[in-house]
């Protein structure tokens, strides 16, 4: 059985109080909301925090009044008349109910990155000498690497990517605005701009996007995403004034396609439009063998399900494909 380490517990009941603690302790402590990332990493020693600072009882983190609350769980966003179709279709797609019960959206964003040589047991890694992104020195997915490719398996961060999403961070030292695409770097060991003295307070999302989000995994429920690509537009009647398409676990960091984007301004969703948005799309997706099935495939796929995204948003009925694919009716 895989036992949590000691460490001790804080319950602030204000962003304020918590952000005091997490100054007075350091690197002691990590946040923790709904767990259900943070707490198996601790049994495994991927992480062993001394401390960890609730946000459970932060009342300000659950709002819904124009923003996203950062303590909003995964199924109270997915259930939100107010939610952008895109973020709600990802969040729906967490996981299974239970964990969505429980792991909240600045949970989602602020995920750990994931590899195959990472997410094992303490022993497991012992024996391979571990890894370059916890206590090795060698990356086993690229050996030659200088720092570790471990992938971004987020399902929201390419929904608010594409977006156009903004995040507030708040620490002792004050508040700063960042879009959630700077909020990501492509480290799997750095692999957030946010300091470790600061809360991911909220989420604000510009209004006049129709969007979509598609996800490739193994099973139609729990697993990670090995792809996810989140597409959104803004319409002239049937020509488009902007768009913005973002891909998610084929890198370390989730990330937006800007020439895809580009290319479709002033253009109509014709096929063949979208299949040369599609090809660019795929061109960015440069997945890491550390993952479920083969990368060479994953990479293949990122110009189907673009094209599925952009057939969706034209108004084709993808519920079929969707069905076939979530194992899941997610409109």
């Amino acid at each position: 059985m895989l036992r949590l380490p000691w460490f001790e517990h804080r319950a602030p009941r204000s962003v304020a109080e918590a952000a005091t603690i997490l100054a007075g302790e350091g690197t002691r402590a990590m946040l923790i909301a709904g767990g259900t990332d943070l707490l198996p990493n601790m049994k495994r020693r991927h992480q062993a925090p001394q401390v960890l600072v609730s946000l459970r009882q932060i009342d300000e983190l659950r709002k819904l009044n124009g923003a996203f609350g950062a303590g909003l769980t995964l199924s109270e966003v997915a259930r939100s008349e107010k939610t952008p179709t895109a973020l709600r279709q990802a969040a729906a797609q967490v996981a299974t109910p239970p964990l969505r019960n429980m792991g909240t959206l600045g949970g989602n964003l602020c995920l750990d990155t994931r590899c195959n040589y990472y997410n094992q047991s303490y022993e497991w890694r012992k024996a391979i000498d571990f890894c370059l992104k916890k206590d090795g020195k060698i990356c086993w997915v690229a050996t030659a690497s200088k720092r570790c490719v471990a992938v971004s398996s987020t399902d929201t961060a390419p929904a608010l990517i594409a977006l156009n999403a903004a995040v507030t961070l708040v620490s002792e030292k004050g508040s700063r605005s960042a879009s959630v695409e700077d909020l990501y770097r492509n480290d799997g060991i750095d692999y957030l701009s946010r300091r470790g003295d600061e809360i991911l307070t909220e989420v604000r999302v510009p209004a006049g996007w129709t969007s979509t989000y598609w996800k490739l995994r193994r099973r139609g429920s729990f697993d990670f995403p090995i792809l996810g690509v989140a597409a959104a537009l803004k319409m002239d009647g049937k020509t488009i004034r902007e768009a913005r398409i973002a891909l998610g676990a084929v890198a370390s960091r989730p990330f937006l396609v800007e020439k895809a984007g580009e290319f479709l301004k002033g253009k109509t969703l014709s096929d063949e439009v979208i299949a040369q948005a599609a090809e660019l799309v795929a061109n960015r997706a440069k997945p890491m063998d550390n993952t479920d099935m083969d990368l060479y495939w994953r990479k293949e796929v990122a110009d189907d399900f673009t094209g599925y995204a952009l057939r969706e948003l034209r108004g084709d009925d993808m519920r079929q494909t969707r069905l076939r694919i979530a194992r899941a009716a997610i409109a």
